[in-house]
């Protein structure tokens, strides 16, 4: 069965002044599935065969998910591997949209159709 995500459900979805920072992918892999399964960061690491520290820095926001560990949590947790890098890829967006974006709407013009 594959496990019920829940942590971006608690964030708001609509844009506000009062907006949250985005969600690392290493949170909803802890909050989500390490935490309720009671599944150590140690036990994870070794189930995985991957170092403790990649789990670690991953789970506390300092190390992104790279496909090699996507590819590792999509077989563990029975998701696809699409499914983490994913999650990556919605969390660098939403931290350069948050940094950058309006710059980039400035400075950036669309391209207008010939």
């Amino acid at each position: 069965m594959t496990p019920r995500l829940s942590t971006t459900a608690k964030r708001p979805r609509t844009r506000t002044s009062t907006e949250l920072p985005p969600v690392h992918p290493g949170e909803i892999l802890f909050e989500d599935l390490m935490r309720p399964l009671n599944i150590s960061t140690r036990r994870l690491a070794r189930d995985l065969r991957v170092p403790v520290t990649r789990i670690g820095d991953i789970v506390h926001g300092r190390r992104g998910i790279s496909a090699d560990t996507a590819l590792r949590l999509g077989r563990y947790f029975k998701t696809s591997p699409e499914f983490w890098q994913n999650l990556q890829s919605i969390y660098e967006l939403n931290v350069a949209r948050r940094a950058a974006g309006s710059l980039i709407e400035r400075d950036v013009q669309p391209l207008d159709a010939a």
